[in-house]
């Protein structure tokens, strides 16, 4: 039954695939000739789109927040809080030290800190200097948080 209907519609079908063909060509042609005569359009649109790509991934990747999330334990030293002498002397800590790691504490500036205990800036500093040397830390909040942690201050 196949053969028959393909020997009964041979011309149309070969006329079919023959305009098929055509029209594939003309296609291809038509194509050919646009992608010729508009070649630089074609690479300055692709050009540009690759750079607008690459601008949003850049802003996106530069305006992320970058937060990071510190856990820390609380210590919460109420009424009961009992000061480590034994601590103190392990590290060295001297009386005045001792008062700029409370003011420190306390949220004051070394400015501040140098009007309330009515020495200079420079003294101050080089307290606070010896005293994140004794404690190990490099910031004055590592040294708060230490200092709370080993009973230096409440």
């Amino acid at each position: 039954m196949a053969a028959n209907f393909l020997s009964r519609n041979r011309s149309i079908i070969l006329y079919g695939v023959s305009l098929a063909v055509l029209l594939l060509l003309m296609k291809w042609l038509e194509w050919h000739f646009i992608v010729l005569s508009n070649a630089f359009e074609i690479y300055a649109g692709l050009i540009a789109v690759i750079f607008t790509l690459l601008g949003i991934w850049l802003a996106l990747k530069l305006a992320r927040p970058k937060t990071v999330i510190v856990e820390r334990e609380v210590v919460v030293n109420g009424a009961d809080f009992i000061f480590n002498e034994d601590e103190r002397v392990k590290l060295g800590l001297s009386k005045r030290e001792m008062e700029v790691l409370q003011l420190m504490a306390d949220g004051l500036s070394n400015e501040e800190i140098a009007a309330r205990l009515f020495v200079s800036l420079n003294t101050i500093k080089t307290h606070s200097s010896k005293v994140f040397e004794k404690l190990e830390v490099r910031r004055r909040t590592h040294a708060v948080d230490k200092a709370r942690k080993l009973q230096l201050i409440p």
